[in-house]
Formats: structure tokens, sequence, C-alpha cells
């Protein structure tokens, strides 16, 4: 779903000799020959780490590099973006205001928060902040709607009332961002100030987290900081930054193994840090008591060792070769982590790299040593189902060949498929014409568009990229354009979130300003089969018209003396124009037909 915008410099085979910081506690025995075997093998960059037992930090630090093209090595105090990591900030700090009584998370969140409409009526009346942090709200993720997008997070939390429910509330679990973010926006206006505020003055202050911060734009003022990778084409390469401060609360704390060693030693601790709570003893049980399941029990063949699946306040449960394992992970463009702790064994991990399978291998040796397990062939297993992934590719047919209906043509002109359209839960998308191309912006945050429109079927297209060969990609995203009873393009729909209907986004009328005086040559009385329409102008701006019987009717311009009625989508009325710029009649045109009046004199 994601889209990678790739530039850069390409790495190709990495030699990862850095200055590394190797562990002195005997039970991390190998771990610096595991970390840069793992880094080669899967061709990542770097990886950060930090791991804990009971007050004392175990091992701080990392392998590889921060920035290759520079060859900067990962330190204990380099800054990574640690994505839904975050959203255990967040909770906590909910926590601590329940404690100050200024909320409870079982009593409707409106009641806090009554600008936070759902499509649901019921959700409206019942959900909680409790249903907001186990990912109960019925909404699936809906991720396209902020992912990229330049919405303010005002205006994120106007949309949620608009995303379709695929679950009713509390039916079951499902990841969402959104729920996170509004919960930041309840932080605010308990407290009177911003979400990031109070992660500073709340958390990093007193936990002494001195790098920690809570947006990319920080993130790029720091000296030791990791760039953002992605291996594409089984190159790997530096990216951009993805801004998510609008949905900040979600995701978007950036930090070092030295800070988040001081988070993870709260936990372990009870919520304590040098024996001063600071996240509440009462919120500290619920958070790691499962309240929801996420999934089967039965171990299955991707993970045998991970027994059971649960979600408790921010944070996943689960039974880890026989050891209760609380933990998040966390994922934005370039960086993959995990942040997660064993209260039994008062044991705490942090790793973050560039790829998923990276971060799970480092993370799951180091929690065999630390709890003294068997070895494992940890990251074996995953680079050879990458191969064989990478394989089968390779040998999978071409569905958007197979499923296309040939010798089929676009309704209309590649012109008439240009416009705006909008969902309101989702933005707007634009298509436009630029060089015989139809190019297709959506979520674009002010970029040139890279994405571009093919005809496949019908009225069907493929959404290609310029940074990709047509025939590399087997199954494009497709858009389809639906017409109205007149013929006209009436909205687009697309395939976005899985779990509900192709998501619709209804084509505007395009935003022309007429002048007053232009306005004016409309003016006047029309017979209409012996009726007089009356057409005037309202407020010194506004085209109206009025016909016997009905009431007055809002005019929009549509294009050259053509206009909408702003009521009823599929009506309006074109201005017929002498030589001299004159209105000498007009046209009725609706679903139904088309009714001419000829201009009185």
């Amino acid at each position: 779903m994601h889209k990678l915008i790739l530039t850069g410099i390409s790495i190709g085979f990495l030699s990862l000799t850095t200055i590394a910081q190797k562990p002195t506690d005997g039970r991390l025995k190998g771990l610096d020959v595991f970390a840069e075997k793992i880094l080669k093998d899967f061709q990542a960059p770097g990886v950060s780490i930090a791991v804990i037992e009971k007050n004392k930090v175990v091992y701080t630090g990392g392998f590889g590099f921060r920035d290759v093209e520079k060859k900067l090595p990962v330190t204990a105090n380099t800054l990574f973006a640690i994505g839904s990591c975050s959203k255990a900030f967040t909770a906590s700090l909910v926590g601590m205001l329940q404690k100050e009584g200024l909320v409870d998370i079982d009593k409707p969140v409106r009641d806090y928060l009554p600008e936070l409409k759902f499509k649901n009526d019921y959700t409206n009346k019942h959900i909680t902040l409790r249903d907001m942090m186990t990912h109960r709200s019925g909404l699936p993720r809906h991720d396209a709607s902020w992912y990229g997008s330049t919405a303010t997070r005002k205006e994120l939390l106007s949309r949620i009332e608009f995303l379709e429910p695929s679950l009713e509330l509390r039916q079951g679990y499902q990841y969402n961002n959104f729920m996170f973010m509004a919960q930041g926006v309840v932080i605010e206006k308990l407290t009177g100030k911003s979400w990031e505020q109070n992660v500073k003055e709340r958390i990093f202050a007193p936990l002494g987290m001195s790098v920690s911060n809570t947006s990319v734009l920080d993130l790029e003022k720091s000296d030791d900081r990791s760039l953002a990778y992605s291996l594409e084409n089984k190159q790997t390469k530096a990216i951009p930054y993805r801004n998510i401060d609008a949905i900040g609360p979600a995701g978007s704390i950036n930090s070092s193994a030295n800070d988040m060693a001081k988070w993870l030693i709260t936990w372990i601790n009870g919520g304590k840090y040098n024996d001063k709570e600071i996240i509440p003893k009462s919120y500290y049980a619920q958070a790691i008591t499962p309240q929801i399941t996420t999934g089967g029990g039965v171990p299955g063949t991707i993970n045998p060792d991970i027994h059971f699946g649960t979600y408790g306040l921010a944070w996943s449960m689960a039974s880890y070769r026989g050891h209760y394992r609380v933990e998040h992970g966390g994922g934005i463009d370039g960086f993959i982590s995990s942040t997660g702790f064993f209260p039994s064994d008062s044991i705490g991990i942090f790793v973050v790299s560039s790829q998923s399978e990276v971060t799970t291998a480092v993370r799951n040796f180091i929690a065999d040593k630390m709890l003294k397990l068997t070895d494992r062939s940890w990251g074996k297993r995953d680079l050879e189902a990458r191969q064989k992934a990478d394989s089968l590719s390779n040998t999978l047919p071409n569905t958007d060949s197979i499923n296309k209906k040939p010798n089929t043509r676009p309704s209309l002109a590649l012109t008439a498929y240009a416009g705006n359209f909008e969902n309101k839960g989702y933005g707007i998308v634009k298509t436009f014409i630029e060089n015989d191309t139809l190019w297709i912006d959506y979520n674009e945050a002010g970029k040139k568009t890279t994405s571009y429109l093919v005809h496949y079927h019908y009225d069907v297209f493929r959404i290609l990229s310029t940074e990709k060969k047509p025939n590399e990609v087997k199954d494009a995203t497709k858009i389809q354009f639906h017409l109205d009873v007149m013929g006209n393009i009436d909205y687009l729909s697309c395939v976005i979130e899985p779990s509900v209907a192709a998501i619709k986004f209804s084509k505007l009328a395009p935003s022309i300003d007429v002048k007053e005086t232009d306005l004016k040559k409309y003016t006047g009385e029309y017979d209409l089969e012996g009726a007089t329409v009356n057409v005037y102008i309202r407020n010194n701006k506004t085209l109206m018209v009025l016909v016997p019987g009905q009431p007055d009717y809002e005019l929009a311009p549509a294009s050259d003396h053509v206009f909408n009625l702003t009521i009823a989508k599929g009506y309006s009325i074109k201005f017929d124009m002498n030589d001299k710029q004159e209105a000498t009649g007009l046209s009725f045109i609706q679903p139904n037909g088309t009714f001419k009046a000829k201009r009185k004199k």
C-alpha cells in the first residue's frame, strides 16, 4: 500500500566493517558476528540495539552504518524512527490523565471529544478510550487516508466520520492508526498542550530521553541520525523521510538505543524510573494485561515459538517459547522497530533496522541468549523464504494480462476522465492531462506526481509509475470510472482498503470564478412552454433560477455558459448565446430529458 519514492545512493554489496559497540556481557557473546551476518544477508545498512535487565543496561549500541555513503557507523545515540512503538507513549499519557481524574477510559470518548464522529451511530454513543487503545473500534486500517497526505490532525479527525467500518464496535481486533491519533487530540484538549509537548514534558524529560523527538523535522537536525533505507530490486537505496506529524500520536517518535533503554527500564520496573513513578501503577497493570485476542492461539508454521496473540493497551502480548512477552512493532518508510520486554524475567529488548527480517532475527537472537534458551537459526528461515518468494514471483502468471478483456475502448475521450474527485474520508484524487498522458495525483504532498493511468479495459485504468517499467508490474492497482445516465463521469472507485467495498470518489464540479458583471448577461425571464422562468443574482455573487411552483435553485459554474444545480446532481442549465454574447435562451439538462426555454424580450 505504501508507495516509496526511491532516491539517493544505491548500495550494492555492503561492506559492514564499522566501529561497532561489542557487548561485554558474556550472555550476548556472538551478537556482533550474528548482527553483521544478518545485515549482509539481507543487504541492510545498520541496526540499533538496547538490552535491559532489571535496572541495568546490559547493552546499547549497534552495527552497520547510519549513513552508508559517508560510512558513518550506528552509535548508541543514533536516532531512528520507531513508528508504532510510539503508541505506548500516547496511551501512557492517557493513563496519566486518568490518574489525575481528567478522564475515564471506560466512559464514552465523545464526553471529552464531541467532535470525534463515526459513521455508525451506536459507535458514536458507546466507543471509549479503552476501545480505541485496543483496536476494537470496528474500523479497519484505512491508512491510505493519512499516509502521505497534507491533511492536518484536525482534518484527519474529521475524516473518521466518513470511514467505512468493517466490524461492529468490540466485535474484533482491527489495527487502526486513526484511533491513536484521536487519543492524542483528547490529550491536547484535556491538557491545553500539544501531544508533542506532553510527550516531552511527561515522559522524555523525567526519563532523561535527551535526544528523542516527535517529528522528522527535528530528526533532520540531528548530527547522529540514521538515513531511511529501502530494498528495491535487490538494491538498497536511501529514501526520503516520511513526515507523519499529523498522525503523530500513532507513530512519529524518533529515538535512540540509549533513550529507549530508559523507556524499557521504566516498563520492566512497574512504571518506575529511579524509584519515581512515571507510568501510573493502575494503568500499567491494565496495559500489559490482554484486553482482546488478535488471532489464533495455536503456534503457526511462520513462527512456531509464539503461542496465542492478544493486545492490551498499546502493547501486544504473546508467549515466546514459554515466556510471557509484551511487545510492539513499528514501521514507517525506511525503519522497522521492535520494543518489548518479558515482565516475569525482567528482560527488555529494543531493535530497529531498515528491514523486518533483520529486526526480528536480532531481537529473537538476543531473547534466546538472555532467557538461556536453545539456539535457533534466526534469519536463515527468513532468508530462504525471501529467496523462494523472489524465485516464485518470476514464475507467477501476469494476472493483468489474464483478466484483461481484449478489444475494448474507454467510453469517452481521454480528456473526459480528467478532473477532481472527492471522498470525504480520503480526500481528493486529481486526474489531469499532460503530454497526452492521463496522470493521477493522490496524497503526493506537493510533490510532482509519478503515477499515470493506462487504459485496461472498458472504463478501468491501471495505475502505473514512472519509477517502474510497465512490464515489471504484474498486478497493478486499478481504478474504475463510472458514468451517470447522461453519459458523464460521475465518480471513480478503487479498492484501497480490502476489508470494505471499493472507495468511491465523487467528481467535483470545476471551480470557475465568474464575476458579477459576467453573470448579469444570463439574468432575465425565460419562457418555458408558457411558464416564466426567472434567472437572477443573489447577494451580488450567486446566480439563481426560479421555476414556478418550485424553490429557488442555486447555480454553480461548470464550464462556458453551463451551470450545475448545486442541490441536484445530474441537473444543469446551459445558456444559448448569440454572436454578441447575449443569452437568447436556456436548456434544462436533466436525466429525464432536455427542456428548452426562450428568453423574453
